[in-house]
């Protein structure tokens, strides 16, 4: 049964995604369905979608959310953001820089504004070209597929993260309320290199061309992971930064699990596996719209991490490098081919 938002309080504070695609659609969504005063600033082709369809939300466990979206509620006018008292950043990284010259024209003096973004160096982008505004970290550690148009998907667990800062203190009763609390720690650098542990599976996911559930189950991908995973622990180590949990997993030791035979590896990870069967990858996604991917901003990461050590990367970059040859050909990669042509470039 279609469900409509509950009307919002008249002093609701207004709550802004800029950059809403799969991710931005979501989180504003869920904050819509608990009566927050929701604001989504996308591209022309969602607000195309909306016109004709309605905004559906699902998620593993059966929430389900759908609602029709009135122009002032989903626009493409950066303006918007002239009424917001909180920003969520969910661009893809690569307009990062250009979504806050946008803001920047139109955002309040101490404006709370999160980066909702995989990758590491976002928020300092964001932060130097938003002096004006008080820019926090913040993680997104579940997945979100777009099944049809206007249907978007939540397929793997996690919450929200973000920076402690007092100042979005008053914004937490409306994620709360909506089913996607924050957390708040003073941790996120730590934080944000763990969840780039995880996001390495992204590359091998969107080159495997099979549901994450599917990938997962194959040992030759995990090993994939494994090694990227690897080779970026090795990298922080020598960098000193510090690593959490935030799997049942201890995050060290995620790529010896990875590594685990597969009647072993789904006895040890059955939470790791607890994916909606559905469930891809972001860069799957884009991929499959002939969209750039995020790459850079994923392993890429690392890359520079290793130069930044005077080392390299050889597992990452071929990664990286095979992903920018996917978005141009196409091709996609079977587990034992890619585990090989890993190895190699690992030698």
């Amino acid at each position: 049964m279609a469900t409509e938002a509950p009307e919002s309080s008249p002093k609701s504070p207004r709550i802004l995604v800029f950059g809403a695609g799969s991710v931005g659609c979501y989180v504003g969504g869920r904050l819509m369905s608990a009566g927050a005063d929701v604001v989504m600033v996308g591209r022309a082709r969602l607000r195309k979608v909306f016109d004709e369809s309605p905004l559906v939300l699902t998620d593993y466990e059966g929430f389900h959310f759908e609602t029709r979206l009135a122009p002032d509620t989903f626009t493409e006018d950066p303006a918007a953001a002239a009424d917001a008292d909180l920003v969520l950043i969910t661009v893809k990284s690569a307009a990062t820089a250009e979504a806050a010259e946008h803001l920047a024209k139109y955002l309040r003096p101490g404006t709370p504004v999160v980066s909702l973004q995989n990758g590491i160096s976002n928020a300092e982008t964001l932060r130097t070209r938003l002096p004006q505004t008080r820019v926090l970290a913040g993680m997104i550690p579940f997945n979100v597929l777009q099944k049809s148009p206007g249907n978007f998907h939540h397929g793997t667990e996690g919450h929200l993260v973000a920076e402690q800062h007092p100042g979005l203190e008053p914004f937490l009763p409306a994620f709360e309320r909506c089913g996607l609390p924050f957390e708040l720690r003073e941790d996120m650098t730590a934080v944000m290199w763990s969840k780039l542990l995880l996001n390495l599976n992204n590359p091998i996911n969107a080159l495997s061309n099979v549901p994450l559930l599917e990938e997962l189950s194959d040992r030759n991908y995990r090993l994939c992971l494994a090694l990227a995973q690897q080779e970026t622990l090795g990298l922080l180590k020598q960098a000193g930064i510090p690593t959490v949990q935030l799997t049942a997993i201890p995050t060290p030791l995620i790529p010896k699990v990875m590594s685990l035979p597969n009647w072993l590896f789904k006895r040890l990870a059955q939470k790791m596996l607890a994916i909606d069967p559905i469930a891809r990858s972001s860069m799957w996604e884009d991929l499959e719209a002939g969209r750039p991917t995020e790459v850079d901003w994923i392993n890429g990461e690392v890359v520079q991490l290793a130069l930044s050590q005077n080392r390299k990367a050889p597992v990452n970059q071929r990664l990286t490098e095979l992903v920018h040859d996917c978005e141009q050909s196409r091709r996609r990669w079977a587990g034992d081919e890619l585990l090989a042509e890993l190895r190699s470039a690992s030698k």
